[in-house]
């Protein structure tokens, strides 16, 4: 595998979905398996020889930043409003550098081959700028049954457009020159259609299972999932 790409952890959004469990505390604290969100995240990253780790930091950050104190990881304030992915990610490239990024929701766990690995033995700089990991959206538990991306059969990737295809499971890499424009604040959904069009966005497969803990019931649900996996984290 070659050399480790750095990482963003996106963690600055509200959890609205969450309700009443994140009224005082940020998502990626809430536990699951005995393990806050974030952990989990940064235990993929590990097993992966990630070490270099940025996490962007908006709703009741403060926790967050005492919770990684110590841990090396480096914090992307943002302060004064929340940027959203690509903004968020774009405001972060200082602390990233200038290569092709790996990013990781920190609402969601997995079993299975590691994702980030995954991600990095499959990306080809010569043909991509956009990487993708995807399920079959109908394999995907606690999902809506919602399809995001279509893929061809040499693995380009373009939206779904109500058409059935796969999920995408909020693992990617991407490169920034992708991340054009003056706004401050906006999604990736921008940069991703330019990689598009460009044919320059693929996907790959995840071999192993995966959970979205967006909602609260989503905790039970990826519990279980590792629990069948045998892959309780021991901490």
């Amino acid at each position: 595998m070659r050399h480790p790409f750095p990482l963003m952890l996106f963690a600055a959004g509200f959890g609205t979905r969450m309700g009443a469990l994140t009224a005082k505390q940020p998502k990626p604290l809430i536990k699951v398996a005995d393990l806050p969100l974030i952990d989990h995240a940064r235990r993929i990253a590990a097993q992966a020889g990630v070490t270099h780790q940025v996490v962007n930091l908006h709703y009741l950050g403060e926790q967050l930043a005492d919770h990684l104190a110590g841990s090396g990881v480096a914090l992307s304030w943002e302060r004064d409003g929340i940027l959203d992915t690509g903004g968020g990610l774009k405001a972060a490239l200082p602390l990233l550098g200038n290569g092709p990024v790996l990013t990781l929701n920190t609402d969601a766990v997995w079993t299975g081959p590691n994702p980030l690995t995954r991600l990095m033995e499959a990306w080809d700089g010569a043909r991509m700028d956009q990487l993708f990991l995807l399920l079959p959206a109908a394999q995907a538990r606690s999902a809506t049954g919602r399809s995001d991306f279509v893929m061809d059969d040499q693995g380009r990737v373009d939206w779904a457009k109500g058409r059935d295809g796969y999920l995408y499971l909020g693992a990617q890499i991407i490169h920034p020159r992708l991340l054009t424009g003056t706004d401050q604040a906006f999604s990736l959904h921008g940069p991703w259609t330019q990689a598009m069009a460009a044919g320059r966005a693929y996907g790959i497969v995840h071999r192993g299972d995966w959970c979205d803990v967006g909602h609260p019931g989503g905790i039970a649900e990826a519990e279980a999932l590792l629990r069948d996996a045998k892959e309780w984290p021991d901490v």
